[in-house]
């Protein structure tokens, strides 16, 4: 089967890290009271920050207050998804957590974005996010059923990876510090990821602390920095979606699985019948064995229900359609960053990033370019 409903929600945990390590700068230390005295007299010649000139004079050191930086993003993450529902044709909806079970089901992506940024206060950063991406899906589940020793085997399995395009755009903000090269900065944005096949834009949020150290090279301005810190996604929990059957699964060769999984499951549901009927009056009003019937029944009887329908669909798979709705979650909330950038001149700055740890990876490069505003 080739699920592409599964697949578009799991789109939704790529989330973007866009950090631009700039900060203002609190000049310290004697060899530095030069530096420090000509701030204190000179005056600023940008209109941005808000309070530059104030703050400059005060013995901070400011960045060029405008930016702009190419990106390019790489990540792979495990998903969750539960609460599962799958109807044809406009047809009713069926729960299918208790019978579908994913597994080493992931997201691998990469996108290449352009981020404008702008200093509004000499301690607060905001920047917009646009990019493109290409993503790619792996999805590995199953449709699971009971017996009447309560074994739960697979009677429909499907693998499928497929490769999506989407567009994402999105605004953050990072409060930042300096104090004589060391830097604290709270990364925080706000993205939504546009794909064909969702009702609406994937909204994510995402938190990344970091703390970092700068060092200085003989040569004015240029220096290089490092940092650690951690990454924090935060994806919006429902998806709902309408699609061709034929986007669904794999048509060739689905009659066989169905006819296969049915066949399956009234086995399985004659050998729970058998066992409940062999039972003495006495052992049928035992709360264990009858909870062990229903949970049988139940699950037998939605698997034989959703592929009874599914079978049903395929007799008109080119007009028919599949309506879903489902909740997912990244299986790690968090995962940990190291970084470095290395400056070249107040205007032309090279960085790069990794995230590990959990079961997210995600890399970064980027070049960025500063001026004055």
């Amino acid at each position: 089967m080739k699920c592409k409903t599964l697949i578009s929600a799991s789109l939704l945990f790529f989330s973007i890290q866009i950090f631009g390590q700039v900060y203002t700068d609190k000049i310290v230390g004697k060899k530095n009271e030069d530096l420090k005295d000509s701030l204190k007299v000179e005056k600023y010649p940008y209109a941005l920050p808000i309070w530059g000139e104030k703050v400059a004079q005060k013995g901070y050191k400011l960045p060029y207050s405008a930016g702009v930086s190419v990106n390019y993003f790489w990540q792979t993450s495990d998903i969750i998804i539960n609460n599962l529902n799958v109807g044809f044709n406009n047809g009713p909806q069926y729960n299918l957590d208790e019978i579908v079970r994913f597994d080493k089901s992931y997201v691998e992506a990469g996108a290449l974005t352009i981020r404008p940024d702008i200093w509004l206060l000499p301690f607060l950063n905001i920047y917009g996010i646009f990019g493109k991406a290409n993503t790619s899906t792996n999805i590995n589940a199953g449709i699971y059923v009971p017996d009447a020793d309560n074994n739960w085997s697979e009677v429909a399995h499907f693998t499928t990876k497929a490769n999506f395009n989407a567009t994402t755009f999105g605004i953050g903000m990072t409060p930042t510090i300096g104090i004589g090269g060391g830097w604290f900065a709270l990364d925080m944005n706000m993205a939504w990821t546009d794909i064909s096949s969702l009702d609406k834009p994937a909204f994510s949020y995402i938190f990344g602390p970091r703390f970092g150290k700068t060092f200085k090279f003989n040569k004015p301005d240029t220096n290089i920095a490092v940092w650690v810190g951690g990454f924090r996604v935060h994806i919006s929990g429902d998806t709902n979606g309408n699609l061709p059957l034929s986007n669904f699964i794999d048509l060739t060769g689905a009659q066989a699985k169905v006819d296969s999984g049915l066949q399956k499951v009234s086995e399985n549901q004659t050998k729970v019948d058998n066992w409940w009927d062999g039972l003495t009056p006495a052992e049928q009003k035992n709360p264990v064995n009858i909870a062990k019937h229903n949970t049988a029944d139940r699950a037998l009887d939605r698997a034989g229900t959703i592929l009874a329908t599914l079978d049903g669909a395929l007799s008109t798979a080119e007009s028919s359609s599949v309506q879903y709705s489902l909740q997912k979650r990244p299986k790690d909330m968090w995962n940990f960053i190291v970084g470095s950038q290395y400056q070249f001149s107040r205007h032309i700055m090279f960085r790069a990033e990794c995230g590990f740890l959990g079961s997210r990876t995600q890399v970064l490069g980027s070049l960025q370019y500063r001026f004055g505003l």
